[in-house]
């Protein structure tokens, strides 16, 4: 088979997994769906995992597959660029819909839209891969807005919820926002420079370093800055970040293993690897790395103080999620690109532990998510307490573990980093390791020890049956005891653990220090943060050992301390602090007014705006005037008409007399 079939192959396997699934699901079965999109999705690991070794041997590719469109000199064409950065993007995106897809036969398994599900979620991994392996701007747009539809069907799959509907319709309304942008830049970049292939627009970048765009009179604005702020406004949707952040806690109504799939590891980190792609338009703009900068900053932090007052088992690795992008958003605007798509990489493995343990632990507790209502699952669900614990101590940052080597190297690159925004950024960056150790323990504790609090809760009730009609969340006749989920379950925990452990300290000397990427990333000689990284490292094993007298390790030491204090020892505490800042819980808990500002202002705005144009537009202008209005005026000549219509010959003929005296005035004025 030669390459090129082969780079065919791998965003085909699962489309044709997900269109066979999805309009013979009935005849194939259950079975029959499961098989044909895990065979697509495993086909897609395996052959991205050729063309890996294969750019690893040096071979990179760029190329059209088809022309679509030739219109002048333009010609919009699909087309790859396999090169180190889409060999590594497309690796963690097939392997963790591999096991998300092995996850759902188990979690699915009692859902009437089970083939409907993996059709979905196949069809999203096609959209995901022609996404990150396009050569164009075209290409890309088609893959951001699929995986964006495709989110919007997944998030809302359960649509016998209202709560479901509502957050899959603000999901798709909040990254229509960031695609105007995003839209806005790339027909910036087919109007400047006419073409809307990567190679050529980036050959042509340095000639357009100083030109200016006046876009209202008498203000003029480097070209590349408005582009560049454009696009990432694109990545601000589709990577939620401040203050379009506010769709990716509500996407929790899906299903988990679409948080896992869509939430945590793929579709959010998009905007992530577009702004890396990017990075040669990037590096001419310090404004815009600026703004990059100061907004994943306000991210990180502000999102990390949400998680800490959350009580539902998915929110709170929703809200981690959040303050993660903002890290990498971070590592972009201090041009250490590698960093960046380095943390994308070990946040994929254990953030997507993390949503799928969160989703064992849910089928355990048959369906609650209120970790106020769980307790000492350490000995019943033994296999999702280790994982879990893995992924917690991944995330905030353990050394030798993977997220220690990604998240510290961006602190350190923050620290290094010479814009304005630098500072406020690694003050946001380094507070946010305590804020992220504290909530991401709280929730450990409260979920796997301490007393067990779940068996007065489940005699009461059984909470997500009663609320959301999930066809899993039926009753277990009084059986309230939780028990560890089946191997289809645990095993795709077992497997993302096990890089969760170790892929950060195999991969970050390569990666980040040893020109990995190559040509697939470019930094110019004045962003310095990279290069002073690369001074002060001194190995994997170096790092880790010297971080134990560094303040990010002791700050993620303190949150867990502080969090294991608060609620085993002193479960009071947080109550009497919840009493006594009711006023800073009561911002928390309405997630600091964005929605609620939302709903009055855009939504209700609109609402408003629909309701004046319906009265004074469609009832006064359109219904009264044109139509009825239009009738009425008939009506009344009819009635002046009617008195003409007399019925006597005479006046008839009186009539046609008057009319042809007339006809015969007007002929004779004209000779």
């Amino acid at each position: 088979m030669d390459m090129h079939t082969l780079y065919l192959t791998v965003p085909l396997a699962p489309l044709a997994g997900a269109v066979i699934a999805g309009l013979f699901g009935k005849a194939i079965g259950r079975t029959g769906a499961h098989v044909v999109t895990i065979t697509g999705v495993a086909i897609a690991f395996l052959a991205s995992l050729l063309i890996f070794q294969d750019v690893q041997a040096g071979n990179t590719y760029n190329g059209p597959v088809y022309t679509w469109i030739t219109s002048g000199d333009i010609s919009l064409e699909i087309g790859f660029l396999i090169d180190r950065l889409t060999v590594l993007m497309m690796l963690v995106v097939t392997f963790v819909s591999l096991m998300v897809h092995i996850y759902t036969i188990g979690y699915m398994a009692d859902d009437p839209g089970y083939q409907r599900f993996f059709s979905y979620i196949s069809l999203f991994t096609f959209s995901m891969l022609m996404l990150v392996m396009s050569n164009n701007f075209l290409q890309l747009f088609f893959g951001w807005e699929a995986v964006g539809l495709v989110s919007y069907l997944l998030i809302g799959f359960w649509y016998t919820r209202e709560t479901a509907i509502y957050a899959n319709l603000k999901a798709f309304l909040v990254n229509r926002v960031g695609d105007f942008g995003f839209l806005l830049g790339i027909g910036l970049v087919l109007a400047h420079f006419g073409t809307l292939d990567y190679a050529q627009v980036f050959q042509q970048a340095p000639q357009m370093a100083n030109q200016t765009i006046s876009i209202w009179e008498g203000h003029t604005w480097s070209l590349l800055t408005v582009i560049c702020i454009l696009l990432f406004i694109g990545a601000m949707g589709k990577s939620a970040q401040f203050p379009l952040h506010v769709w990716l806690p509500d996407s929790m109504e899906g299903p988990t293993p679409i948080s896992a799939l869509i939430h945590a590891a793929t579709m959010v980190t998009a905007g992530i690897f577009m702004v890396t792609r990017m990075s040669p338009l990037f590096e001419l703009s310090d404004t815009a790395l600026n703004f990059v900068m100061v907004i994943g900053a306000i991210t990180a932090l502000f999102m990390g103080f949400l998680g800490v007052i959350q009580n539902d088992i998915k929110r709170v690795v929703a809200y981690s999620t959040l303050s993660q992008l903002g890290y990498m958003t971070v590592a972009l605007g201090a041009s250490a690109y590698s960093v960046a798509i380095f943390h994308l990489m070990t946040h994929a493995f254990f953030k997507a532990l993390l949503f799928l343990a969160a989703g064992s632990v849910i089928i355990g507790m048959h369906h609650d998510q209120d970790i106020r209502n769980m307790g000492g699952l350490r000995k019943y669900m033994p296999i999702t307490w280790i994982t879990s614990l893995i992924g917690s101590l991944a995330l905030i940052g353990t050394p030798f573990l993977s997220g220690f080597y990604s998240k510290d190297s961006i602190i350190e690159a923050v620290k290094f980093s010479a814009l304005p925004g630098s500072g406020f950024a690694y003050f946001a960056v380094t507070l946010g390791v305590f804020v992220t150790a504290f909530y991401s323990f709280r929730m450990y504790f409260l979920v796997f020890h301490g007393k067990e609090r779940f068996k007065q809760a489940h005699d009461t009730h059984d909470h997500e049956a009663d609320k959301d009609g999930d066809a899993h969340g039926h009753h277990h006749g009084g059986h309230s005891v939780p028990h560890e989920t089946p191997w289809v379950v645990w095993l795709p925990l077992v497997l993302l653990a096990i890089p969760s452990l170790a892929i950060g300290f195999i991969t970050i000397e390569p990666l980040l220090f040893g020109n990995w990427f190559g040509h697939a990333i470019l930094v110019t000689p004045n962003h310095g943060a990279m290069a002073e990284l690369e001074h002060h490292f001194h190995g994997a094993m170096g790092m880790a050992t010297h971080a134990l007298i560094t303040l990010p390790f002791w700050l993620a030491v303190a949150g867990v301390g502080m969090a294991w204090f608060f609620y085993m020892k002193r479960p009071d505490i947080p109550a009497a602090i919840q009493k006594r800042f009711a006023l800073i819980y009561l911002i928390l808990e309405k997630k600091y007014g964005f929605d609620d500002f939302n709903d009055w202002f855009f939504a209700g705005g609109a609402r408003f705006l629909g309701g004046r144009l319906w009265r004074w537009g469609d009832v006064a202008g359109i219904d009264g005037t044109l139509v009825n209005g239009t009738a009425r005026l008939v009506g009344h000549i009819a009635n002046v008409v009617r008195h003409l219509q007399t019925g006597y010959i005479y006046h008839y003929a009186f009539a046609m007399i008057v009319g042809a005296l007339l006809l015969a005035a007007v002929f004779a004025r004209a000779q």
